[in-house]
């Protein structure tokens, strides 16, 4: 069984960041209830290509939705939002990504379900949060990380700001999310009572500056952009090598010593402008080219082998196709079969005893609304054949 095994999930999120804080809860063994529209669903389920051939189902949306159930309910219609408010009296959590006060326009917001279930907690998303002049802005991963700070120190010192190749905002609000909810059950076991969670992308982008908003805090200066290289690290940044690129992540003085001594320039160390990290990062500009002259002159493969052998941080940067057949990768079973045609990325989360249920496919639309609406709220067939027919469900 896993963690969170006999927890009932309402989801009611759609895209990427509330949908990653309710596979987690799936991974987790919780019985997550994905409430999609009729006929449309998740929007994701139509960002493609790719998608898979055997279901149709596109990619994206498998990223983020295995191991739920998809029960398609019209919620703009008072049948749809009586059946939500039902099953939100059986849920323990309510996930929702709605834009401020969309849900409570429908009699579904947190003083609602609240009040009818003082156990639930209920956990918003949204771009700006409940408070604030930005709270009736929409919000999206490309926009927060832009006004959130994280572009403004990402891209090349001439080049034009960059953001992240993956939606990191999304993701790291879906962390949050699911630290934040399980926090909030854990509290309940001592007062019995459920909360509301406000979780904003924006604040969420800002907090995972971490070091760099720090240092801003600290200096009161601008971090400048750098790169690939690190502002308070050297060398810790992508050189060129004789067939490609590696990382060299020098963490310490000691490592930069065996570092320049396997790579035959051991005076560097001894020099006072490189000898501490200090001194490296206020030297950075001499001692990178003379350190990208020395990685040129082998392979990547080379030069990876031989820091391995010497203990210093360093490594190629992969392709796909090189983390799917890296040992590693298939030593830890990172990639697993989900169904035909399709694979995915196993959690991260290991325990000792506990299951983590992470091999279930991610379901097709409203293949779970019958079983759920019979065993969850006990309505008949009859009564589900007329709200079939009234267009409530599909």
């Amino acid at each position: 069984m896993g963690p969170l095994s006999g927890y009932k999930i309402l989801d009611l999120s759609r895209v990427l960041a509330g949908p990653w804080a309710s596979q987690i809860f799936a991974d987790l063994g919780a019985e997550v209830i994905k409430i999609e529209r009729p006929g449309k669903g998740d929007d994701t389920r139509a960002w493609g290509p790719p998608f898979v051939e055997e279901s149709g189902i596109s990619a994206y949306f498998c990223a983020a939705n295995r191991g739920k159930k998809s029960v398609a309910i019209d919620i703009s219609k008072p049948q749809g939002q009586a059946l939500i408010r039902r099953l939100a009296e059986k849920a323990d959590v309510v996930l929702e990504n709605f834009k401020f006060g969309g849900l409570a326009k429908l009699g579904l917001g947190p003083e609602d379900l609240l009040t009818l279930n003082p156990r639930l907690v209920y956990c918003s998303i949204t771009g700006f949060g409940q408070t604030g002049p930005y709270r009736n802005r929409a919000g999206y991963d490309f926009l927060m990380q832009g006004m959130g700070g994280l572009m403004s120190v990402t891209g090349a010192p001439e080049g034009e700001p960059m953001k992240a190749g993956v939606a990191v905002v999304d993701v790291f609000t879906g962390l949050y999310a699911s630290n934040a909810v399980m926090a909030a059950l854990l509290e309940r076991e001592r007062s019995g009572l459920g909360q509301h969670i406000d979780l904003a992308l924006f604040d969420v982008q800002i907090a995972a500056m971490a070091n760099q908003i720090s240092s801003y805090l600290v200096s009161g200066a601008q971090p400048p952009r750098l790169g690939n290289a690190h502002p308070s690290i050297v060398p810790y940044q992508v050189f060129p090598t004789l067939d490609g690129h590696l990382i060299l992540a020098i963490g310490n003085d000691e490592q930069f010593a065996r570092f320049v001594t396997l790579a035959g320039a051991p005076e560097l160390s001894q020099d006072e402008r490189f000898a501490t990290n200090p001194a490296r990062v206020k030297h950075r500009a001499i001692l990178v080219p003379l350190l990208e002259a020395l990685l040129a002159a082998r392979t990547t493969k080379d030069w990876t082998e031989a820091l391995e052998a010497f203990g210093i941080p360093g490594g190629p940067i992969n392709e796909f196709a090189d983390i799917d057949a890296d040992p590693q990768v298939q030593a830890r079973g990172i990639f697993k079969t989900l169904g035909p045609g399709l694979r995915g990325v196993a959690s991260p989360m290991r325990f000792s005893r506990s299951e983590v249920a992470d091999d279930r496919p991610p379901p097709h639309l409203g293949a779970d609304t019958d079983e759920v609406l019979a065993s969850v709220l006990a309505l008949s067939e009859t009564e589900r054949t007329a709200l079939r027919d009234n267009k409530i469900i599909s």
